[in-house]
């Protein structure tokens, strides 16, 4: 399965209000911890590859307004590993993903550790999830980073050029301009600010 992403950044306020006009549906709001990992084989930089540990919980409220206070520390929630492979097009931040739901978060950086991956780096980040026609578009509040709108759908590999154009057609109904897309993950972009 392939994971078609378009991201830009974008005040949430106005992204908000074109989103009720569109009758777009909340999803949920959590709160997520990515602990991102370095193989011992390869540099996953070099690689454009990411392997990383989520713990997903979620906020307080039916839209997730009510995040003060939340607690990043909690091993409550949910907790999923995944693996990014490399960006497969020049235009957005399309690449084959493999995820699965994890029951103990310790054990599997247990497994991660004995193996020889160490710990790269942590993002943290507030999400609000939408759905409109067809696709999941997140307000992302990024630590660090700032406010972010994600597009994405997932989709067989005959079906990304498609999806692609759907995402950018979603973003433009926003108010949005895919040229202003960014390919860079956030962890990229903690590590270069």
């Amino acid at each position: 399965m392939y994971e078609v992403e378009l991201k830009v950044r974008a005040d949430h306020d106005a992204v908000r209000r074109r989103l009720a006009e569109r009758d777009a549906e909340p999803a949920d709001a959590v709160g997520q911890t990515d602990v991102y990992y370095d193989a011992p084989h390869r540099n996953f930089a070099e690689t454009d590859e990411a392997l990383r540990i989520r713990q997903e919980v979620p906020l307080a409220g039916e839209t997730g307004d009510d995040a003060a206070g939340f607690d990043w520390d909690t091993d409550d929630g949910t907790t999923k590993v995944t693996y990014k492979g490399p960006l497969v097009d020049e235009r957005s931040k399309t690449r084959e993903e493999f995820e699965t739901a994890v029951a103990e978060r310790d054990a599997m950086e247990g497994i991660l550790d004995g193996l020889g991956f160490e710990p790269a780096a942590t993002v943290r980040k507030r999400r609000r999830r939408f759905a409109l026609s067809g696709y999941t578009v997140t307000l992302d509040e990024v630590d660090g980073l700032g406010e972010f709108v994600e597009v994405e759908t997932a989709v067989d590999a005959a079906d990304i050029e498609e999806a692609r154009d759907g995402a950018v057609d979603v973003l433009a109904s926003l108010g949005l301009d895919a040229d202003d897309g960014i390919r860079t993950s956030y962890l990229g972009l903690l590590l270069d600010s």
